[in-house]
């Protein structure tokens, strides 16, 4: 067999030639190597503890939607910053009349849909009528009541007119429940969801990840997006969610779901750890319709057989802040309310023993499966037993079995939940909520907010609402979660904080 012959002549290389190769080579391999490594990365994987059940916030509530979608893929008429405060974003500026039932918006020109669908007046008159809607099953669709009439005289220029004055609309605006939707593309968005956003959706790999792409037809110049490509990873388990990040496998995970391993990335020298506020407040939600939860002071007595301190170092390794109503240190007209049932056991006994339950009772804790719900439950079992009340934890799937079990059906006698939504302690007032509170005053408070624009007066009427709600105790309000994030250290441009829960990705770049 004759040997391979790749050359039809001999050759020959001088040894002046082979010298000037090898150096060549020496010279070219570190220049390169120097190159790639000066080469900023433009991938980012990020880690979440929840799936999201759709990728369209409009039309379901969890907030796992919103956190890959918000500000990524879809954009509001306006939006939240990471200070929390509104900043127009699709419309550039808007007035409001006198009255503070008209409201009109210029919308900028020149924004199109990931798909090639024009953003004008009239696609966001199709938005919040869609919203707002008989048949609409927007999760803040009450966000929208106060709308009488949408008009769309030119495509530059969007009316609002309302039926009465609302104070929260334009930040209500910003939320994701009022992202702009396309009318080709609305149906769909669920699964394919397509916005204005600087990201676009590329692929939902269920069970696993959502991946997503750099809009180059983004229609905010002055924003220098610098990642190319995103994905969302679901890891539910805390173990396993310390390894990606130590292994590499993933680089962000901005609301970490283990406290307790915190600790264990004190030196890392790529990894860094981040604590941030948010609006996480975790209560013990009681069925009020339901006996003896109807009875304010069986709740007063509950509230009062549980020391706060020990459930935050128990459920979540000392983070997190004390509260006494729905109602988080972050938000504007806050008022300490830790201190009008505070832990006092013989109290709690005598007041029991009032209400006819001398030798306690028995009841049902549904508590969905994430590693804050059930310790706190195993917390609050342990501490409702020293005043004779019995309470068996029933682990509930989050979130499609807790939803229909007690944020719809209301079937449940006490629950356990970390609210995520920002100043929401409108839900109260909101009838049906899984709550079944029945309080009047309370909800003349809440309608006082939005007659008004004056933040100084709806500061004044939320002091009021927070009182009501600790003497009531429709829920036992216990702490706020604070934000706990673990990433690579040249990763800059995640939000620390979060007003608003959310992944926003416009500025994240890693550090060249």
């Amino acid at each position: 067999m004759m040997p391979r012959t790749y050359f039809s002549q001999p050759l020959t290389v001088t040894r002046r030639a082979a010298l000037m190769l090898a150096l060549g080579t020496a010279l070219w391999m570190p220049l390169s190597m120097t190159d790639a490594e000066a080469a900023p990365k433009t991938a980012l994987t990020l880690g979440m503890t929840v799936e999201p059940t759709g990728l369209d916030p409009t039309i379901a509530a969890p907030v796992a939607i919103g956190q890959v979608t918000w500000q990524n893929i879809f954009e509001g008429l306006v939006t939240i910053g990471h200070d929390g405060k509104v900043r127009p974003q699709l419309a550039e500026s808007w007035e409001i009349s006198a009255d503070g039932k008209t409201y009109t918006f210029k919308l900028r020109n020149g924004v199109i849909f990931h798909d090639g669908e024009v953003f004008d007046s009239s696609v966001a008159k199709f938005a919040l009528d869609r919203a707002r809607g008989e048949t609409s099953v927007n999760p803040q669709k009450r966000f929208f009541t106060a709308i009488d009439s949408i008009e769309a005289p030119d495509a530059a220029t969007l009316v609002l007119k309302l039926k009465q004055p609302a104070g929260s609309l334009i930040y209500w605006l910003g939320w994701p429940a009022s992202v702009m939707v396309a009318p080709k593309s609305a149906d769909n968005n669920r699964t394919t969801p397509i916005g204005t956003g600087p990201f676009k959706f590329v692929n939902w790999a269920k069970g696993d990840k959502v991946d997503l792409e750099k809009n180059a037809a983004y229609w905010d110049k002055a924003v220098a997006v610098k990642l190319e490509k995103a994905t969302f990873r679901f890891v539910s388990d805390p173990q396993a969610q310390a390894a990606a990040l130590k292994s590499g496998d993933i680089d962000a995970f901005p609301e970490f779901g283990a406290p307790e391993l915190m600790t264990s990335f004190d030196g890392d020298a790529r990894l860094g750890t981040f604590v941030g506020n948010t609006e996480l407040k975790v209560v013990a939600g009681m069925n009020n319709a339901r006996k003896p939860f109807n009875d304010k002071r069986v709740r007063q007595a509950l509230m009062m057989a549980v020391d706060r301190g020990t459930v935050i170092e128990g459920a979540w390794s000392g983070f997190g802040t004390a509260i006494g109503s729905h109602y988080t240190p972050n938000d504007r007209g806050y008022v300490d309310m830790t201190g009008v049932h505070p832990y006092d056991i013989d109290k709690a006994k005598a007041l029991l023993a009032e209400a006819g339950y001398p030798d306690g009772f028995s009841f049902t804790i549904k508590a969905p499966q994430m590693a804050y719900a059930q310790r706190t439950s195993q917390i609050l079992q342990a501490m409702l037993a020293e005043i004779g009340v019995t309470m068996t934890i029933e682990t509930t799937e989050f979130p499609a079995k807790w939803v229909a079990d007690v944020l719809k059906g209301a079937d449940y006698d006490m629950t356990i939940v970390a609210h995520a939504e920002p100043m929401d302690i409108d839900i109260y007032a909101r009838d049906p909520y899984y709550f079944n509170y029945k309080n009047p005053a309370f909800n003349e408070v809440i309608t006082s907010v939005e007659k008004t624009a004056d933040a100084a007066e709806q500061e004044a009427f939320y002091g009021d609402a927070q009182k009501i709600l600790a003497e009531d105790v429709p829920a036992l309000y216990l702490f706020v979660m604070p934000k706990l994030g673990v990433w690579d250290k040249k990763v800059k441009g995640l939000w620390e904080n979060e007003p608003i829960p959310s992944n926003v990705l416009t500025d994240v770049h890693w550090e060249e």
